[in-house]
């Protein structure tokens, strides 16, 4: 989805002077056509995550006819997994695969290498540890529902993060339409700037008390969404 400067400084709630800032000063991504601004909402949302840089509630209005997408619900769908081996990108990615809850229809070989191919374009470290690995484009799969896989590394893998820190906690999300990966990016994103539910990701905590403070997390924004619309 496309966004002209209006759309994306809406997204971040900023005057389009922000937004041109940085443009410059942070290289938010952009696209020039006929001198105007244009932004993909999805890299808006990597690179807001990337920044720590605060989201509109409304980013996660539901889809015509469905329900907003829930972080919790989406962990519960996808797996929490410790202790997932590797020694390299390659090799942990692979491990990562391995354990997804994918269709069956899925060649998992495929679509490690489409993890992959985005790697070799640049890292989806976001620093702090964290890395959500995905496709150039969202990954659309026909799934009934959005998933979140998230995947604790037995050693930390170094993935060119610019905080020059190695990877040990990875997210991967899979989701029926490009709609529902940009919502379910904004409520990780949304999720990843609680203290709490970083807290009990710094210390690996059992997969209970990481959806415990997802649901948490998730009845927030929920209530965030209802107060923008009174």
């Amino acid at each position: 989805m496309q966004l002209d400067m209006k759309g994306a400084a809406a997204l971040f709630s900023v005057s389009e002077k922000t937004l041109s800032l940085w443009i410059k000063t942070k290289k938010l991504p952009s696209y020039q056509v006929n001198g105007q601004y244009w932004f993909n909402r999805a890299e808006l949302l990597e690179w807001a995550t990337e920044h720590k840089v605060a989201l509109s509630g409304q980013i996660i209005e539901a889809e015509k006819g469905g329900a907003p997408v829930r972080l919790d619900e989406a962990l519960r769908l996808g797996g929490i997994f410790h202790d997932i081996g590797g020694t390299d990108k390659a090799s942990v990615l692979n491990a990562v695969v391995d354990v997804m809850n994918l269709p069956p229809e899925v060649d998992r070989t495929s679509f490690c290498q489409l993890l992959l191919a985005r790697e070799s374009l640049g890292t989806t470290a976001i620093g702090d540890g964290i890395a959500i690995p995905h496709a150039r484009h969202p990954i659309v799969l026909h799934t009934s529902h959005p998933t979140v896989t998230l995947c604790f590394l037995e050693n930390p893998i170094d993935f060119g993060a610019d905080d020059g820190r190695p990877v040990d906690i990875l997210f991967t999300l899979v989701c029926p339409t490009v709609r529902g990966h940009q919502q379910l990016l904004a409520a990780l994103a949304l999720g990843l700037k609680d203290g709490r539910f970083r807290s009990v990701l710094t210390r690996k905590a059992s997969g209970r008390e990481i959806l415990e403070e997802a649901e948490r997390v998730s009845e927030q924004i929920s209530a965030q969404m209802a107060d923008s619309h009174h």
